[in-house]
């Protein structure tokens, strides 16, 4: 067998979707002609995209590329914070709701663009006066509180780089982080709420901040409950105080080049040690700013709900910079979707009149599990999109999202992208494009994608292979943070010229593209490599389950086995017969290599606070090994129930 098989995938979909005449006459995009034009000169439709946003000085090229460097909007100078604040201040926009923001025990708090702009330039302020300079590394360990975007717009504001550090990470994780970042200032808070239970931050902060580069810790009093921390005199302070300190002056923007950096994000790498994204100013606002207007069609009377944590890429990039600079008003939710109940994202968007919705495939499987009478308890008439992020939807999910959700009346838009690319590649264009459940469709114009066999060539229709991304684009990573023969090595080190991304993918009969998956979540079997997207999405077309999660653990006969992590929709009870059915309908599906080898029914998945199944910690409960960091998981108790489940643990 080759290096990289073919990931040949079985998926076939007769259903077909075409954008309604209505939704199609209000589209921003709404030229066909569009994708061709942009697939000839890429350069100048991102010239052309990069009117949309305010500039100081204006760029004298477009781009400059050295593979696998690439520079764009030469010597362009702007602010990030200008362009998703300040700009709408001046016009019409300033008394819009920017940020309605719901805590997850009640309570609501709306900032208009003029209120955040006075609590940025405050903020600015506040960091210049602690010493933060253009170019520190600022770490951010906040829970879902408006201090947080407030935060990194101010840090852009200065010109600091920030660093976000997911709440749910343990203190060893964001010591890794502020270390290699070398930061300067952390901004945490007391503690967050999760399910109506305190997460203790500051804890976690003080024990991870010791003996590192941090001199000054600043904490948001999120909860109130002083008796869950100390404060350290000389280095920790109060948010609160220091902001009644701060000026109340306009705080002037910096005029940032437009690669000077905007912000650290680190992902996780095969070694183990996060990768430090880079992602620089003038691209990434050109990137982000485009995307609301074509994926997600944004009109001036949008509410928009990302159900995301800003702690990952989908929350800077669909929270924060990308509605603001395009002066949406945003939906920022605090807590969990079942807190109290299981209704609480479908009441949110009946309370606030939500227009979009952007969520997670897991997270609709965990719907569907709970089951369609909490969306029907609620009027969703609001909406008018709908969108998915984060890993790959099979059919039955999205049908599930379209008839439930969406009524079917509304368009779903199913976005593939990465933290290295800042923001959406392949997704459709809600006014152009007919969808299919389950296929993330085309790249976006001014994306040039393809997917490849191992030696470069692009498959024929009807196979599978490597994606690629042929082309640079504005938001891609610029380098890994002090690492850049990492940067060259993992992402152009097969092929010098081409962003490879690590996602297997199939090209069907229509060109569309459907993600399968990370390359390495390949499982091979016998010599067969069967995506584990393929087998998941077999075993969730079955009508008893909500959810799965498949992985390979080694076997000394095939290399490796197929084992099946399987929820089961409520009022469903794990059978020997139902066993046997999944198997059946898996071999039926995708073929007899296929077939699980055995299936472990569980009541949940281990998933991250973001919604992702953390597949990793599956492997480990099936091959018997210590398990990994289990610290960004939303609840830890579920691994104990499955180790408990599991025969092969030791």
């Amino acid at each position: 067998m080759s290096e990289v098989d073919y990931l040949d995938t079985l998926l076939k979909e007769d259903r077909r979707f075409p954008p309604s005449e209505a939704f199609k006459a209000q589209a921003n995009f709404n030229d066909p002609n569009i994708y061709d034009e942009a697939a000839k000169d890429p350069v100048a439709f991102w010239a052309k995209q990069a009117e949309e946003i305010s500039w100081f000085e204006p760029y004298k090229e477009v781009l400059q590329w050295d593979p696998p460097h690439a520079k764009w909007f030469v010597d362009g100078k702007l602010n990030a914070a200008y362009n998703c604040v300040d700009r709408h201040r001046e016009g019409p926009r300033k008394n819009k709701a920017a940020i309605i923001w719901e805590g997850e025990l009640g309570g609501c708090k709306v900032y208009t663009y003029d209120m955040l702009g006075r609590e940025v330039d405050k903020a600015a302020h506040m960091l210049k006066n602690l010493g933060v300079q253009k170019g520190d590394r600022v770490a951010v360990y906040l829970p879902m509180v408006p201090e947080l975007p407030i935060t990194l717009l101010a840090c852009a504001k200065i010109g600091a780089i920030h660093t976000v550090v997911f709440a749910g990470f343990s203190a060893k994780s964001l010591r890794d982080r502020i270390e290699d970042a070398q930061a300067k200032l952390l901004v945490t808070a007391d503690a967050g709420w999760r399910r109506g239970h305190q997460v203790p931050l500051k804890r976690f902060a003080d024990e991870a901040v010791e003996g590192t580069t941090i001199e000054t810790v600043l904490v948001v009093k999120a909860v109130g409950d002083s008796a869950t921390y100390t404060m350290t005199e000389g280095r920790d302070l109060y948010w609160d105080d220091e902001m009644g300190k701060a000026s109340t002056k306009p705080f002037p923007p910096e005029k940032m080049d437009a690669e000077d950096i905007l912000y650290l994000l680190y992902t996780s790498g095969t070694t183990g040690k996060p990768k430090g994204i880079v992602h620089t100013t003038g691209g990434y606002m050109v990137g982000v700013h485009t995307s609301m207007r074509s994926v997600f069609d944004l009109k001036d009377s949008d509410i928009f709900f990302c159900t995301a944590d800003i702690g990952w890429v989908t929350g800077h990039t669909y929270i924060v910079y990308g509605p603001l600079s395009a002066g949406a008003t945003v939906v920022m939710y605090e807590g969990a979707p079942d807190y109290p109940d299981r209704d609480r994202f479908w009441a949110i968007i009946e309370k606030y009149g939500v227009t979009t919705f952007y969520t997670a495939p897991t997270s609709i499987r965990t719907f569907m599990k709970w089951g369609p009478e909490y969306v029907e308890k609620h009027d969703l008439s609001s909406l008018r999109l709908l969108g998915t992020v984060g890993e790959p939807i099979n059919p039955e999910a999205w049908m599930w999202y379209h008839t439930h959700v969406g009524k079917g009346r509304v368009p779903i838009v199913d976005t593939w992208w990465q933290t290295e690319t800042g923001c959406a590649m392949i997704a459709p264009l809600p006014g152009l494009t007919t969808t299919k459940p389950g296929a993330a469709t085309k790249p976006l114009p001014g994306i040039i994608a393809d997917v490849v066999d191992e030696n470069g060539q692009s498959v024929a229709p009807g196979n599978g292979g490597m994606l690629v991304i042929k082309h640079p684009w504005p938001s891609m990573l610029r380098t890994v943070w002090g690492d850049d023969e990492r940067f060259r090595k993992t992402y152009f080190g097969k092929f010098p010229d081409w962003y490879l991304p690590g996602d297997g993918a199939h090209k069907d009969e229509d060109g569309y593209i459907w993600i399968l998956g990370r390359l390495d979540d390949v499982i091979n079997v016998s010599g067969h490599r069967i995506g584990t997207a393929e087998v998941e999405s077999a075993l969730v077309g079955h009508q008893a389950v909500a959810e799965a999660a498949v992985i390979g653990r080694s076997d000394a006969i095939k290399g490796q086995a197929i084992t099946a992590f399987v929820t089961l929709k409520e009022g469903v009870q794990g059978t020997d017969e139902l066993v046997a059915e999944l198997k059946e309908t898996v071999a039926q599906a995708i073929g007899k290599m296929a077939r699980p080898e055995e299936i472990i029914f569980t009541a949940e998945l281990p998933k991250t606070r973001s919604a992702k199944i953390m597949r990793r910690l599956l492997r480990d409960i099936a091959e018997g090994r210590v398990l990994g960091d289990t610290t960004t998981l939303a609840d830890p108790s579920v691994i104990e129930e499955l180790k408990k489940l599991s025969k092969y643990q030791t």
